[in-house]
């Protein structure tokens, strides 16, 4: 089995955050793992991209080709656009609802949300109001990763809960459960 993912968004958003629970999974799941990343003047709001490659066999490529990602799991919905020439026939796209505008001629929300629209399948969600209701402000990415762990499937839900206890284990019991409590609202959400 393999799944090819792209994670993006907006350089403090928290996405190499999510690539690395991922990451974590897939090692302590004995997968093979390929991880590419972008880093585009994300201290000021830029494109940041990551590439995941999990499989039972040997992977060769750290680089996803045009048309073979699985999922696109996105913390901006602009983004997530950007990166729609990857995405599979049979792919999906995870996103927040809620744009994060940080240039000035952004697109319309109206015109982004009815492109991602006549996508085939696109599960999206104001990730921010869920991880605020949850009492994690902070913890939207969070929010993302759960609504995304169906679609991930090589790893189970409690496969990315526990890298979730691990990766934030150094930063106390009570963040632990903040960001498993953000990831539960997103899987939650997913299966409504």
């Amino acid at each position: 089995m393999k799944k090819d993912i792209i994670l993006c968004g907006v350089g403090g958003q928290g996405i190499l955050s999510i690539a690395t629970i991922i990451g974590e999974a897939s090692t302590e799941a004995g997968l093979y793992l390929k991880q590419a990343e972008v880093h585009g003047m994300s201290q000021r709001g830029g494109d940041v991209q990551s590439n995941l490659r999990l499989s039972t066999d040997p992977i060769w490529s750290d680089l996803i080709p045009l048309g073979e990602t699985n999922v696109i799991i996105s913390m901006e919905p602009m983004e997530a656009l950007r990166y729609l020439p990857y995405l599979s026939k049979q792919g999906t796209i995870v996103t927040s609802s809620k744009p994060f505008v940080n240039i000035p001629n952004y697109p319309e929300e109206s015109e982004l949300m009815a492109e991602l629209d006549s996508m085939p399948s696109v599960v999206k969600l104001d990730i921010e109001s869920v991880a605020k209701d949850a009492g994690n402000a902070r913890g939207a990415n969070m929010v993302l990763l759960g609504m995304a762990a169906p679609y991930i499937e090589i790893l189970s839900v409690e496969q990315l809960r526990k890298a979730i206890s691990v990766i934030f284990a150094r930063k106390g019991e009570a963040v632990v459960e903040a960001n498993l409590k953000a990831f539960d609202c997103g899987v939650a959400a997913s299966q409504a």
